[in-house]
């Protein structure tokens, strides 16, 4: 039973899809970040789901890359997107760690927020609007399964900014070893069937991954001394746009 709660939880707390509610109790915490990937392996499915409908259907361009970038606004409700926003601010307010982790809480938008953003989304359009090769595509759209792995890696193993915070409790109650061996097997066959679909795309795009955590570890200690919520949804972004670009240059450069 906690392990069903764990889910609904999850799928409540990571998405917007409608699912039985009931009271949080920390016994029912312990497995909710084993379920996390699971939000993106809805993405991924709906994401090649509608690239083959707009092969299929000789849809254009414009329209596919664009309907692609709000398909996981459109399941997660903007979740990891405003946890990037926070962090972008934070970041480039270059301001000491109290100020910053202050910033993170702060529900104002500020300028840094929206052209990193704007940014951000710019490259990820770009980088989908050239991917053509059906293997590549596969291999991106497990990348958002392969995101959320790491990040719920990251959660519970990672040094935590603050004490407080929905990350820091979830983390708290999780029973972390148990966690950790779930989410490194889902790590591992996802890495395993991009590298069946592509060997090369699996490659680079696994390596953009791991190398986005490995920023991601440094970047987070250095600036704000440890992860939050925020930064865990920066994260995410973070690594599914270097992903989606590694892919871009397997398959042009490689394949």
């Amino acid at each position: 039973m906690r392990i069903i709660k764990s889910f609904f939880i999850a799928v409540s707390m990571y998405s917007k899809i409608p699912v039985p509610q009931f009271a949080w109790e920390e016994k029912d915490m312990q497995y909710i970040f084993c379920f996390f990937p699971w939000i993106g392996a809805l993405i991924g499915v709906c994401v090649y789901g509608w690239n083959m409908l707009c092969e299929s259907r000789g849809i254009g361009v414009l329209c596919r890359v664009v309907v692609t970038a709000a398909i996981p606004l459109l399941i997660t409700g903007g979740l990891h997107v405003d946890g990037f926003m926070d962090t972008m601010d934070a970041i480039h307010s270059y301001q000491t760690k109290e100020r910053k982790l202050e910033i993170l809480k702060d529900s104002h938008i500020g300028a840094f927020a929206v052209i990193m953003l704007a940014v951000y989304g710019l490259v990820f359009l770009g980088a989908f609007s050239e991917i053509v090769e059906d293997a590549a595509l596969k291999v991106v759209c497990c990348g958002f399964v392969l995101s959320r792995c790491l990040c719920g890696i990251s959660a519970i193993s990672f040094p935590l900014a603050k004490r407080e915070g929905t990350l820091s409790l979830f983390a708290d109650c999780s029973q972390k070893n148990i966690v950790k061996v779930f989410l490194y097997l889902q790590s591992a066959v996802c890495i395993g069937s991009m590298l069946y679909w592509s060997l090369s795309a699996g490659l680079l795009v696994t390596g953009a991954a791991v190398l986005a955590l490995i920023y991601y570890f440094y970047r987070s200690r250095k600036e704000l001394g440890g992860v939050t919520g925020d930064t865990a949804g920066y994260f995410v972004l973070f690594c599914e746009g270097w992903m989606a670009v590694a892919a871009v240059l397997a398959q042009y450069l490689i394949i």
